[in-house]
């Protein structure tokens, strides 16, 4: 089922304690049990599984519970015994219409709420397990996060649209629609919310990822662009500041949040090269007039100009505004960026399978990732982060 990899040596790099396999289809959800060596998860297989580790070093399911539902579609709440060897149902919600693709379970707000295909999201108490609310949007909801205190909800959709919700027991009101992840399919595959500092962080198949200030006066959004694949997990470490984010590629990137940074510009319109003036292809009028040949918009990523190829001809980090890979900028830009502004603020690691989720547990630096290959992996992150976090010492 499993195999103990090897044990935990000083590195800058996640380090594999674990590889579970066992599942027959892909695992959509692993949790790390807190305070202990044990996992829970959830596959296509239909199955929920309770890992815990053995003498052995290996991991062997306690329980091996198959449901009824291949789609989905309802939740089920279980209760597990104290040694982990035994799951009761509790009950059953009726939730959605089509699958459930994201849920969160609020012990203080005594809901449980919940997102789906059938483009909704619901709420729904958990001692009566009577629905007490929807809503619906226009594209399937994809991802959910809630605030317990506030009870506001975060909605990611297929759109790449955020929505947040006010919820209240038979009734809700909509408070903002968040659009960043925008463009031809870009779905928002994963969201976090950091209620301490009230920042909100979403990743998307554009392969960025954004973090919304939703506490600040401003409003100040921050772009981040480290993956060359869908972003489909995100992860905040309030005590560190930094923040990880998995991408479908295996990609696992983390990020120095505690360093200063800047947003990036909004793109200008224009219908010519806003240095050189020379029209792009769609200004007929200045090209008949000055008898040229319209040419390419690019934008410059460092002030938001638009610009034609030959005045953007050169590329550069620039980590401040997020872009951690080689991205276009105009000449003029290009000049003033110095050496020290390419200094990256992010790490970037392998985890060597599809990451469709991931779990962390902060008090133990552990990482769990799970994917579409059925495999999970257990990983060691207190070198990576930067500090024992368990004990708040940085490491020399």
């Amino acid at each position: 089922m499993a195999a103990e990899i090897h044990s935990r040596p000083q590195s800058s790099r996640p380090v594999l304690l674990n590889k579970i396999e066992g599942h027959s289809d892909a695992v959509n959800a692993a949790v790390l049990i807190p305070k202990e060596d044990g996992v829970i998860t959830v596959s296509e297989d239909r199955t929920i599984r309770v890992w815990l580790k053995r003498d052995s070093g290996q991991y062997w399911p306690s329980i091996y519970h198959t449901v009824s539902c291949k789609y989905h579609k309802r939740l089920e709440e279980f209760l597990l015994s104290e040694d982990f060897n035994k799951m009761n149902h509790v009950k059953t919600y009726p939730a959605h219409q089509n699958r459930v693709s994201d849920m969160v379970f609020s012990l203080e707000s005594e809901w449980v709420v919940s997102t789906g295909h059938d483009k909704s999201v619901s709420w729904m108490c958990t001692q009566s397990g009577s629905m007490l609310g929807r809503h619906y949007f226009g594209s399937w909801a994809s991802c959910l996060q809630y605030d317990n205190d506030t009870q506001h909800a975060f909605v990611g959709d297929y759109s790449g649209q955020i929505t947040l919700l006010k919820l209240e027991r038979q009734t809700y009101s909509t408070i903002t629609t968040l659009k960043g992840h925008e463009g031809n399919a870009h779905t928002t595959g994963a969201l976090w919310w950091d209620p301490v500092q009230r920042l909100l962080f979403s990743g998307a198949s554009d392969h960025s990822v954004i973090m919304w200030d939703i506490g600040g006066r401003k409003g100040r959004t921050l772009l981040l662009q480290g993956h060359h694949e869908r972003v489909q997990a995100v992860r905040y470490l309030q005590l560190t500041r930094q923040l990880v984010s998995c991408s479908a590629d295996g990609g696992v990137t983390v990020w120095n949040m505690d360093s200063p940074r800047e947003e990036a510009p909004q793109w200008l319109d224009s219908d010519s090269c806003q240095k050189c003036e020379q029209p792009f292809f769609w200004n007929v009028k200045q090209m008949w007039d000055s008898k040229t040949i319209g040419l390419r918009q690019h934008h410059c990523r460092k002030c938001g100009k638009a610009v034609c190829g030959k005045c953007s001809s050169k590329s550069t980090t620039y980590p401040v505004m997020g872009f951690e890979f080689q991205v276009r900028v105009c000449d003029t830009c290009y000049d003033t960026v110095k050496d020290e502004d390419r200094t990256a603020l992010a790490t970037f690691h392998e985890g060597k399978h599809n990451i469709a989720f991931m779990d962390m547990d902060p008090s133990r630096g552990l990482m769990v990732t799970c994917g579409s290959d059925r495999v999970v992996k257990i990983w060691d992150m207190t070198q990576v982060v930067g500090c024992s976090i368990a004990t708040g010492f940085s490491p020399r």
